[in-house]
């Protein structure tokens, strides 16, 4: 899947460090920062 600026990114879940997963919908309203660190191989 490609996507351009401006298009809305897909509901996805993740793993929380609090043992819980965290879905992206349900942060929906508020401000999300994803930051990827490619060859970091840190859980967090």
């Amino acid at each position: 899947m490609i996507l351009r600026v401006g298009d809305s990114a897909p509901d996805f879940e993740l793993p929380s460090h609090l043992n819980t997963d965290v879905r992206l919908s349900d942060l929906q309203g508020k401000t999300v920062v994803l930051a990827f660190f490619p060859l970091a191989w840190t859980p967090i």
